[in-house]
């Protein structure tokens, strides 16, 4: 468990997770407010960063504003877990991977530049496997946007933005999956992201401010391992409840303070009844277990059998998916 003791360093993870400056200088500007030389603030994060306590600066994409993606899990036996597990990390799809405490054990998001790509990757999956694969097709997001303070303190996050994927242009896919994999820790980012696309930088820039107006880029910032800053009770909470109940109970769970994500999923017949899903990251399995307790008190969610999914394992962790990539062999 690694807690942020620096000041500037706790300053950088807190107030840049979102609306990140779409500028020539972006690390000045960074400097500016902290009061630190923007080669300063570029080590900072390149050490942050080496360290794994932030996977990248870049962009978190909407779901399924430009890509298809799906939650799935996996059954693996124990012998037989580090084998299944290498194989779902070997596609490139795959964008997280978790162990979780659950006969479920292995849930694993697959990612896409369209649906077919999507179930081709759940099927290589289940065939090198020879194991079930759920599909967990996404419903409706109540809360999306992952993201919260070191110190821990309430902040309100924003629901889910309106996404116009009208303000998809040619081009754009390519500059997506960049933002994805993250900006160069440099002084002028943006202008190395244009060099790496071929394509002017003052356009690449419109590009990406139209993208994040329009919602498509849900956030654009720091992006920080969560586990590696001492949040490492990670639990998946999903819950029972008619389809009818879900668009009051969701809103009420996904505001409720400590759930960081919310959303829908279709369940699988006589297999997994589950629709509402959140996440709770606590800083130890108590304070987990608090939170869940107080969600469990809402009035929306009266009469709803859950059940809660610790992670135990982090196998994969990294950006969406959105351009095509051969499967590894």
């Amino acid at each position: 468990m690694d807690h942020i003791t620096d000041p500037i360093d706790r300053r950088l993870l807190d107030e840049f997770q979102r609306d990140f400056p779409i500028t020539d200088r972006p690390f000045q500007v960074l400097g500016y407010l902290l009061g630190l030389e923007e080669a300063e603030v570029i080590d900072r994060l390149t050490r942050m960063r080496a360290t794994g306590r932030i996977t990248r600066v870049g962009a978190t994409i909407a779901p399924g504003a430009v890509s298809a993606s799906t939650l799935a899990a996996i059954a693996a036996p124990e012998e037989r877990l580090e084998e299944v597990a290498a194989i779902i990390d070997a596609e490139p799809g795959v964008n997280h991977n978790y162990q979780r405490e659950d006969d479920w054990n292995l849930w694993f998001v697959a990612t896409g530049p369209d649906r077919a790509h999507v179930n081709d990757t759940l099927a290589r999956i289940s065939h090198r496997t020879g194991l079930r694969v759920l599909d967990l097709r996404l419903v409706r997001p109540f809360n999306v946007d992952l993201g919260f303070r070191m110190s821990g303190e309430t902040r309100n996050v924003p629901g889910p933005r309106n996404v116009d994927c009208s303000a998809m242009r040619d081009g754009d896919r390519p500059l997506l999956q960049a933002l994805s994999s993250g900006l160069p820790l440099v002084a002028d980012p943006f202008a190395e992201l244009a060099q790496t696309l071929n394509r002017p930088t003052p356009e690449v820039m419109t590009r990406v401010e139209a993208l994040h107006d329009a919602g498509i880029i849900s956030r654009l910032g720091v992006i920080v391992r969560h586990r590696a800053l001492g949040w490492s009770a990670n639990a998946m909470v999903v819950w029972n409840m008619p389809a009818d109940q879900v668009g009051t109970a969701g809103p009420a769970l996904a505001a409720h303070p400590g759930v960081t994500l919310c959303y829908e999923r279709n369940p699988v017949e006589d297999i997994w009844p589950y629709r509402l899903y959140s996440m709770i990251h606590a800083r130890s399995r108590n304070e987990a277990l608090e939170t869940l307790s107080s969600a469990v008190a809402l009035p929306e969610l009266a009469g709803a059998r859950h059940k809660v999914l610790f992670s135990t394992r982090c196998f994969k962790q990294t950006g969406a998916l959105i351009q095509p990539k051969e499967a590894a062999a």
